[in-house]
């Protein structure tokens, strides 16, 4: 098998590539690809001879669908590179296509969704653990190729805990310590032309172990800080809402009786968003559940104030089917406007009986309304 490692991505998330360094990687990453599926495929032959093919199948599984999603995305690039016809607007989108979450079925089975650069680091030690387990290496040349593996690894390693946290970066030291003074002593007895093959397989699986450890941490930090930024502009929102609900609240208690009671949830209550990843979720099901109480607070509010606003249009109508019927100005008519104007302006209003009182003046509309004809025929014919 040839030695397949991982290539160095240009740029970041944020910093735009230059076309040189696009092409470079594209090239070196192409390589990556072809190299990496022929050693997948010498891997998986050889699982399906072995004893332990239900012990690695599922990192077999795991590796090709890490493969499959790195050669999506090369192809992706290759595509919007467009053989170096690109302009700055190209080169971010390509950044974006390197270090931006590749969310595909590797996404999946991993558990956690990793950007190129990652997914090709997280195979790498994947099919170094693979190698080993399977015994596809046993030669001596092999067993230098394998520890010169592990040395880049380390070094990749290193990268890897210097972007730990402060909390876990000690733990994560120890454990890259241990791992260098394994390597070192390996190399030391290859050197002597000792037998290190039975040292091998288990330092590539706790090298690969840690390595895959690292990264897997690294990615659900950035979910975790990503879902905090999502609660906390949530939290924001909600602060918003809660003076909007708060002033709609007050305006209905002032204008109509009864007026709802519902509570304005107190958003300063929650706290601020935590930032221990394992309470970011109960802390998102408690921001959902003042948003609920929010919405419904809302809707009463709101819907008292419409139905005192429905009462006005009700009054109005009548009025104009008052002045249609020619009777506005009936005493009964004019009585019953007069008494559901007044009741609907008091503050509060009492909504509910000037329900009844534009109904009792509808009532008197329609009574003067179909007494009027009645009476006019009557003068006519005296």
């Amino acid at each position: 098998m040839t030695d397949v490692i991982a290539p160095a991505a240009p740029g970041g998330l944020a910093q735009r590539p230059t076309p040189a360094e696009v092409l470079a990687y594209l090239g070196a990453l192409d390589a990556w690809v072809v190299g990496r599926r022929a050693e997948l495929d010498a891997i998986d032959a050889a699982a399906l001879t072995s004893p332990r093919r239900e012990e690695v199948s599922g990192d077999v599984v795991l590796s090709m669908a890490l493969w499959k999603s790195v050669a999506d995305r090369r192809d992706q690039l290759d595509n919007q590179f467009a053989g170096g016809r690109v302009d700055g607007g190209d080169l971010d989108r390509i950044a974006v296509l390197i270090w931006g979450r590749l969310d595909t079925a590797a996404a999946t089975a991993a558990g956690v969704a990793v950007s190129v650069p990652e997914a090709c680091r997280l195979s790498d030690a994947l099919a170094g653990a693979l190698r080993a387990r399977l015994g596809l290496a046993p030669a001596v040349e092999e067993s230098a190729r394998r520890v010169r593996s592990l040395r880049a690894q380390l070094d990749r390693l290193r990268d890897q805990v210097a972007l730990e946290p402060t909390a876990t970066r000690p733990s994560a030291q120890r454990q890259l310590d241990s791992l260098t003074a394994r390597v070192g002593d390996v190399g030391l007895r290859l050197e002597r032309g000792g037998d290190v093959g039975g040292l091998l397989g288990p330092l590539e699986n706790d090298a690969a172990r840690t390595e895959r450890d690292l990264i897997v941490g690294g990615v659900r930090r950035r979910e975790a800080r990503d879902q905090l930024a999502a609660l906390e502009r949530l939290r924001a929102d909600l602060v918003t809402r809660e003076s909007h609900i708060g002033a709609l609240a007050a305006e209905a208690v002032a204008t109509v009786v009864p007026a709802p009671r519902n509570a304005v949830p107190d958003v300063s209550l929650l706290g601020v968003a935590p930032t221990d990843p394992g309470e970011l979720a109960a802390y998102g099901l408690r921001l959902a559940r003042v948003g609920q109480a929010m919405d419904i607070a809302e809707q009463r509010y709101a819907a008292a104030l419409a139905a005192r606003s429905a009462v006005v249009d009700r009054l109005a109508a009548a009025r104009v089917k008052a002045d249609a019927l020619g009777v506005a100005d009936h005493p009964d008519v004019r009585r019953a406007e007069q008494q559901a104007k007044q009741t609907l302006d008091r503050r509060p209003t009492p909504v509910a009986v000037t329900e009844h009182l534009v109904g009792a003046y509808l009532a008197w509309v329609d009574l003067a309304g179909q007494a009027a004809p009645v009476s006019r025929g009557r003068r006519s014919v005296s």
